[in-house]
């Protein structure tokens, strides 16, 4: 069983692949931009991870992220809301990317791996392979 664990949109995002709770395979998406505390999706990391064990995406048992978006956008949202309106001008400048990349790290994650994998959604529940 692999697990791919992902870390992404805040700072220093990476991959990390375990088999069996053990590491096989772990690096930071900085390393392959060149971007210094890269918060970008890991797909290079990710890529790198897959690569090193030999393995594709087909092969992955399940993937996991340290973050639940809406909950953190909830508590974002009532500190904002708090301090408002002295904190406008953080809100303002956090709000588009919260609704452009964080809330919908989950999406991001699905795409790159139906796109890794060559997959296709045929419904909300099943998959089917593409040629």
């Amino acid at each position: 069983m692999y697990i791919l664990g992902i870390s992404a949109f805040y700072h220093d995002s990476a991959a990390c692949l375990l088999q069996h709770g053990q590491i096989l395979a772990a690096a930071q998406e900085e390393r392959f931009t060149r971007v210094k505390h890269d918060p970008s999706f890991p797909a290079s990391a990710a890529q790198y991870c897959l690569a090193e064990a030999g393995i594709s995406p087909a092969d992955i048992s399940a993937v996991a992220f340290y973050e639940k978006p809406f909950l953190k956008f909830e508590r974002l949202l009532e500190t904002y809301l708090a301090f408002a309106p002295r904190g406008f001008k953080s809100f303002s400048s956090a709000m588009p990317v919260w609704v452009k990349e964080k809330l919908f790290q989950k999406q991001i994650l699905v795409n790159w791996y139906f796109k890794s994998a060559s997959w296709t959604v045929v419904t909300t529940r099943g998959f089917r392979r593409s040629c």
